[in-house]
């Protein structure tokens, strides 16, 4: 039953159709929970509140399906708007993107040129800008981007997902760049050709990553809600005496928010991923395929209305 719902909500996640009624209907039906809102103003208000209790953050403009050079470029403004407004704010936010929104797709000039201007604004600000990992099709090329621009800007780091069978290969094909990477499971569907069909394989295969990472001194995001895995990282760490300061959990917004605030309790840093824009449908449907439970609060939504 489990399976079924992740494959039918990864399913509506790239329906067209179904974004442009989101985006016309707005956040509605339990939407709230797990997006900070439709502008950057309504964003900057949850990541106060968030760094008042002592959390860090890492801010998303939601966008997909970029169409054209336009949109892209569009995306990348409304990007640098948001670093701009985490500089000016004095927030304890990074931000991320998808190559994807901003001209991957349509050519490597396009989504070169403006990765170099939001990279460029960022570090004028001191903001880190994550460049999120997709689907496997785009995964070679999301790698090839942020190597070019890590020649440039110390400012940029990457994503790797534990479901492919790649992804020991990339960690050691980055230690040379000294990557800041974010190390997650994987939310995409992919083929057992090219990702462990077994959940049992990806958590071994995330230990396995972060191990390396860590132990080849490198800034590691450890990516997760999964207990068994947050517990592995705390004992490695402790065996190697590994530094707090060379790590972190991440934690999405609305996913646990207790235990969120239980790490940053025993002085481990935690960064909430925290997404907002009128393009949110996507990445909600994703959510849900991601975990389940999370229709729960869905449902709960939709009866309060």
């Amino acid at each position: 039953m489990e399976k079924l719902l992740r494959n039918s909500f990864m399913f509506l996640s790239r329906n067209k159709m179904m974004t442009k009624l989101a985006k016309k209907y707005g956040l509605r039906f339990g939407a709230a929970r797990f997006v900070a809102g439709n502008t950057i103003e309504m964003a900057t208000k949850v990541i106060e509140e968030l760094n008042k209790k002592g959390l860090d953050v890492t801010l998303d403009y939601l966008g997909e399906f970029i169409q054209d050079e336009q949109e892209a470029n569009e995306m990348a403004n409304n990007t640098i708007k948001a670093i701009e407004a985490i500089g000016k704010e004095h927030l304890q936010s990074q931000l991320s993107l998808k190559l994807t929104s901003m001209g991957l797709d349509i050519s490597d000039e396009v989504v070169l040129q403006n990765m170099r201007r939001i990279l460029s604004v960022a570090k004028q600000y001191k903001v880190f800008v994550t460049i999120d990992m997709e689907d496997y099709s785009r995964c070679e090329r999301t790698l090839e981007v942020y190597k070019e621009l890590r020649k440039e800007f110390n400012n940029v780091g990457t994503v790797l997902q534990a479901y492919l069978y790649r992804t020991v290969m990339d960690i050691e094909e980055l230690a040379e760049y000294r990557a800041n990477l974010r190390l997650v499971k994987g939310a995409y569907k992919e083929s057992s050709r090219v990702a462990f069909p077994e959940k049992k394989a990806v958590d071994e295969n995330f230990k396995q990553i972060i191990k390396m990472h860590l132990l080849n001194g490198n800034f590691t995001a450890v990516a997760t809600h999964d207990d068994a895995i947050i517990d592995y990282t705390k004992k490695l760490v402790k065996v190697h005496k590994i530094p707090k300061s060379q790590f972190e959990f991440q934690m999405l917004y609305g996913i646990r928010p207790e235990k969120q605030l239980e790490l940053v309790k025993e002085g481990y840093r935690l960064r909430v991923y925290v997404p907002y824009g009128t393009d949110w449908y996507g990445y909600f449907m994703r959510r849900l395929a991601e975990r389940p439970a999370n229709v729960a609060f869905v449902l709960k939504g939709i009866i309060k209305k």
